[in-house]
Parts: C-alpha cells; structure tokens; sequence
C-alpha cells in the first residue's frame, strides 16, 4: 500500500491532480482547493455584511502597515480597478477605511485603514476562534510551523510572476 493510498483512505479524499501529473501542479492543485474551501468557510465567520474581499483589503492593508491608491490595491489583490473602487467604496461606507488625499498631489488618494476597520479585521480573525481550534486538534503546530516556510516561498514566487 502507497503513502498516496493510505492518505486517501484515511482521508476519504482522492490526492489533488491526476496520477502522473508534475508534483508542482499536484501542489497547486491542492493549495487552489484549499483557498476556495477556506475562503466559503471564512466567509461564514466573517462580521455580517464583510466579503472575504474587504476583509482581505483590511488585513492587507494592517499586514503591510501602509496606504494605498486603488490602483495599487487592485493590482496587489489582481482584481480590475473598478472592482477595487467598488470594494473599497463598501469599506468607506462602513466607515473602515478613509480616502487620504497625497499633501504633494491632491489628485492621488490613498486608503487607509480606520481604527473601526482595524477593529472590524481584529473581531473577524477572533471569530475564526471555532474553526482555528478544529484545525489545531488535527494539525500540530510543529506542522504549521514546517509548513509555513514553504507556502511563503511558493507565494513570493508567483508573486514575482505576475504580470
């Protein structure tokens, strides 16, 4: 019995990709399905009202410390800028973020969060309490822990790929 059979079976679930498939794209295949299942399951425990896409503009905007014009935004999350400006409007109609216009350039307006929307992302990420401790029974820390740095790697480099 192969460790791709045991896996299955204990899981109930078929291994990403099909058999001969490059491991890099069996890999990609699988982080793709994890994002879809974590992003519906996300959603369920995010504030009424919030979309994993304004959730995500938050916590980019708080994980980076900056601000930023829609343009950047819309290119940082690979949306079009209307879909940004849409998403970042919801955000200012909640108050969560704010338009700051450049001192040099009244033009340019940046995003930034408020402190309502620094609390909206710190209540979202408190709410995933339930399902972070489902996943902490069943994946050891030294797990995430061996996980991370590779994630991290892959993420800077399709990140440099993008076009």
């Amino acid at each position: 019995m192969t460790d791709e059979t045991v896996s299955e079976s204990e899981s109930g679930s078929k291994p990403a990709g099909l058999a001969g498939d490059p491991i890099e794209f069996a890999v990609m295949t699988e982080i793709g399905i994890i994002s879809q299942l974590a992003n519906n399951l996300f959603q369920s425990y995010l504030p009424k009202g919030m979309t994993v896409a304004q959730f995500s503009v938050l916590n980019h905007l708080l994980r980076l410390d900056v601000q930023e014009t829609i343009s950047e935004l819309a290119s940082a999350m690979q949306v079009a800028q209307p879909t940004m400006s849409s998403t970042v409007r919801k955000l200012e109609d909640k108050r969560l973020v704010e338009l700051i216009h450049e001192p040099d350039d009244r033009r340019i307006r940046r995003v930034a969060v408020t402190a309502a929307g620094a609390k909206s992302r710190k209540d979202a990420v408190a709410a995933l309490a339930p399902m972070a401790e489902i996943l902490r029974q069943n994946i050891t820390t030294t797990e995430w822990e061996a996980i991370l740095p590779s994630l991290n790697r892959i993420r800077v480099l399709l990140d440099q790929q993008r076009r």
